[in-house]
């Protein structure tokens, strides 16, 4: 499994060569990554080199080569084809507010994010509240705001949107800070990642599988336990069909 910092930079790198044909500078991987010395750089390549995701090219410059992604990144991207559709990421700006990039993969599956484009019908979804990816809390609040989000990314029926805290589902690619936009639905096949409603107390964003007369709340992060709960204890709120995340 991979670290926060390990995922990040592997992710930053695959959008870089996505983008330009060309991996990042060690200068432009410290700013994105907000690291103080390009010594933590060669630290989080050397451990993704040792896991098998880069491999470096002897005697060439800026020599990298992503070898494979997680497991559950999909590969299957539209490319961004103008500028208006799709705010590039340059060196320094990783942070930079205001920016979004979104994915619409609906297995929340950590893709490079296309971003919104000024040009792209968009409409407004209801953003509701927070939603832990870690131990539940209470979600589905009070709406807090209206978010614009790409008309193609919601299909039929009402959705919403919620802020995650936490990291338990960090391998599928949703990180603390995001905005998962969420179909409002009863049901879900086994394998998506759903808003689970436990004992109607507590609400939390976990892959959902069913075990027969059971379902499982499984966390994408090695640090968390999949928890196991009678069927008739939890009550499926919505799945995931996207995520904003800003920069």
């Amino acid at each position: 499994m991979l670290t926060r910092k390990q995922y990040e930079l592997l992710m930053f790198i695959h959008e870089r060569v996505r983008e330009s044909g060309i991996p990042p500078s060690f200068d432009e991987m410290k700013d994105a990554l907000d690291l103080k010395s390009k010594s933590g750089i060669h630290r989080l390549i050397t451990a993704l080199e040792e896991r098998g995701f880069l491999r470096r090219l002897e005697k060439r410059a800026r020599a990298l080569e992503i070898i494979k992604l997680p497991d559950n990144v999909a590969e299957t991207l539209r490319p961004a084809t103008t500028r208006s559709q799709a705010m590039r990421m340059s060196p320094g700006r990783h942070h930079t507010r205001g920016e979004a990039r979104v994915s619409s993969d609906t297995r929340g599956a950590g893709s490079p994010r296309r971003a919104i484009g000024e040009g792209e019908g968009a409409i407004n979804v209801p953003l509701v509240g927070r939603i832990a990816a870690g131990t539940p809390i209470e979600a589905l609040q009070n709406k807090m705001a209206d978010i614009p989000v790409p008309s193609g990314m919601v299909g039929r029926g009402d959705h919403y949107a919620l802020e995650v805290t936490g990291d338990s589902m960090i391998n599928a690619g949703i990180l603390d800070g995001d905005t998962v936009i969420i179909q409002e639905v009863d049901t879900a096949n086994t394998g998506e990642i759903v808003v689970a409603l436990v004992d109607n107390a507590e609400a939390t964003l976990k892959r959902m599988r069913r075990r027969g007369d059971s379902i499982a709340l499984e966390a994408a992060n090695p640090a968390y336990e999949t928890r196991l709960y009678g069927a008739d204890r939890v009550r499926v709120q919505g799945r995931l069909v996207g995520l904003i995340r800003r920069y």
